[in-house]
């Protein structure tokens, strides 16, 4: 049975239990008071499929958090949540329980730091799950300009929860907003600078090009992510970026003439 089966079948709290099984619950329209939010889960327990329903609830939750830090939803952040789940090829339903998730993530009293502990312990040392994660929410925060400094709380202590160092996320931001350049592309002026998608100089060495490559391209494979807790349905996100990663290399490739 697929996650998504589990959480129909309602065994979603004895998986679960804890922040994340009552924001589940909430979005599945069952009473709190029923006991999921009581019930225990255990970090060891439940595979992949337990990770994928843990990265779903609170990747969506954690994204109304992020878009109601600064006072206000925008429009554009609305969008990105919406193009997410467009993305994703949610059922109407997996949809409608989406969109929950993330009106809970806009509550006052949400409790954050529960809900990433949890999943960071249900994600266990999937590092490279936590990054796509991660990258999630920082390409939500850009959507309508700059990370501001709200936004940078958040995403700050999302990293601490998960274990990343403060540089990461500093890299991690300017990788995702480098990576895109505004106004049209030409020849002499592509759409996106391919060294901000790789995380290098342009100065780099064609050695240090290839290994940053060779390491995005293992860190965002769809079926290793998704064999670690990954959703399928976010299947096409993960190749969308792996499209990136080596669009920008080719490029590179194509530029230097000394990359093979």
């Amino acid at each position: 049975m697929s996650w998504w089966g589990k959480v129909l079948g309602g065994t979603f709290g004895f998986l679960l239990g804890g922040p994340i099984g009552a924001l589940l619950g909430a979005a599945l329209g069952h009473s709190i008071d029923s006991g999921v939010e009581g019930l225990s889960y255990n970090p060891l327990g439940g595979g992949a499929e337990k990770t994928q329903m843990a990265f779903f609830t609170a990747l969506f939750a954690v994204l109304g958090h992020l878009a109601k830090s600064d006072g206000r939803v925008s429009v554009a952040e609305i969008r990105v949540a919406e193009s997410l789940m467009d993305q994703m090829r949610l059922s109407k339903e997996q949809r409608r329980v989406a969109v929950r998730l993330f009106t809970e993530g806009k509550r006052a009293n949400f409790p954050l730091e529960e809900v990433l502990e949890q999943f960071a312990s249900v994600a266990g040392r999937q590092r490279n799950l936590q990054q796509m994660f991660l990258e999630i929410l920082i390409d939500s925060a850009l959507i309508d300009g700059p990370v501001t400094a709200d936004e940078r709380r958040v995403l700050a202590r999302t990293c601490v929860v998960l274990g990343f160092e403060p540089g990461q996320l500093e890299q991690m931001i300017r990788m995702r907003t480098q990576g895109r350049r505004r106004g049209p592309a030409s020849p002499k002026q592509p759409a996106f600078d391919p060294y901000a998608v790789l995380g290098v100089e342009a100065k780099a060495t064609d050695a240090e090009v290839k290994r940053a490559y060779r390491r995005l391209m293992s860190q965002h494979h769809p079926d290793k992510l998704v064999s670690k807790g990954l959703p399928e349905e976010m299947m096409d996100i993960a190749k969308q970026r792996v499209r990136e990663i080596r669009q920008a290399y080719d490029l590179i490739k194509q530029q230097r003439g000394t990359l093979r």
